[in-house]
């Protein structure tokens, strides 16, 4: 006896509302994380708006000038006046010397601009309070460094891998989505999560990889999305959407018997893996015949 598919439109209303308030959560979650990383690593050029500066500034860092400039010309930009910010940055650019960390006046706008905020108090910011915790920030701008990068990744690796996995299970009862194309949008989110955690190590090693964290961030928007607002339409709108609306020309698409050429690079896909078996044999008995015995006689001289 076959058992009917599960199906977002026929669900019970108290089900829909569980679904579209996490949906509607979660949503708003990725809205405000854009939103922070665009005041963060949005600011690390100066400039406000994403950039690939901003990525090498944020991962590789600036070797041209010190975390502290990098800062002050950045994301802490609009924390104090030019004239103090100036003040600082020759502090730095001179040595910052202790003497001169009183004398000049220095320690007074530290304690009136940043301490409010970087203090011992303050979880996940250096402290400035005393010169000790301000001196660490005024050599050579290096970028993250290894220590908070393996704090963020374990952090990004937890925590958003659950949020797509049940964004992906209630997509996963959508039914204007075919098997084939739903394995897809459920699997890039997390080959896109990984690609870019990937990238931020990749690029504190060599700047020219932040254009693989941008490649990668819009990767997992683009899937979260699709599967974010398929699934509330389907759950709430789908006989004026697809039934009534725009959308009806995709099903009948779908429905249609003759294959499209999508299907056909899917099935090309599918078959490459079988194809390329034998090559790879080849390869592998001419390397182990040819190449490596010459790299075994080059070692034995």
């Amino acid at each position: 006896m076959t058992q009917n598919p599960i199906v977002l439109k026929e669900l019970t209303p108290p089900i829909k509302v569980l679904f579209t308030g996490y949906l509607c959560t979660v949503g708003i979650g990725y809205m405000f994380a854009l939103i922070q990383i665009l005041f963060t690593h949005g600011m690390a050029d100066g400039k406000f708006g994403l950039s690939v500066d901003d990525i090498v500034y944020s991962y590789y860092g600036n070797r041209s000038g010190t975390v502290l400039e990098q800062k002050l010309n950045g994301s802490m930009k609009e924390n104090a006046p030019e004239q103090e910010r100036f003040k600082l940055m020759e502090w730095v650019r001179s040595g910052a010397d202790a003497d001169e960390y009183k004398e000049d006046g220095i320690e007074k706008i530290i304690q009136t601009r940043c301490v409010m905020c970087h203090n011992k108090e303050a979880s996940g910011l250096p402290d400035f309070t005393s010169l000790k915790g301000l001196s660490a920030y005024t050599a050579q701008d290096t970028g993250a460094t290894f220590a908070s990068l393996t704090r963020v990744s374990h952090v990004h690796m937890f925590g958003i891998s659950f949020i797509f996995m049940f964004v992906g299970l209630i997509f996963s009862f959508s039914e204007t989505t075919t098997n084939q194309y739903k394995c897809i949008a459920i699997g890039m989110p997390y080959v896109f999560l990984v690609a870019d955690i990937l990238s931020w190590w990749l690029t504190k090693i060599h700047p020219m990889f932040a254009w693989l964290v941008i490649l990668a961030g819009m990767g997992m928007a683009v899937s979260f999305i699709f599967m974010w607002a398929t699934s509330l339409l389907e759950m709430w709108l789908f006989t004026p959407v697809f039934i009534n609306g725009l959308d009806s020309r995709y099903l009948k698409w779908r429905d249609s018997t003759e294959a499209s050429a999508v299907d056909k690079l899917w099935v090309c896909a599918k078959t490459i893996p079988s194809k390329s078996k034998p090559i790879a044999v080849l390869m592998i008995d001419l390397w182990l015949q040819h190449v490596w015995p010459v790299i075994i006689g080059l070692f034995k001289k």
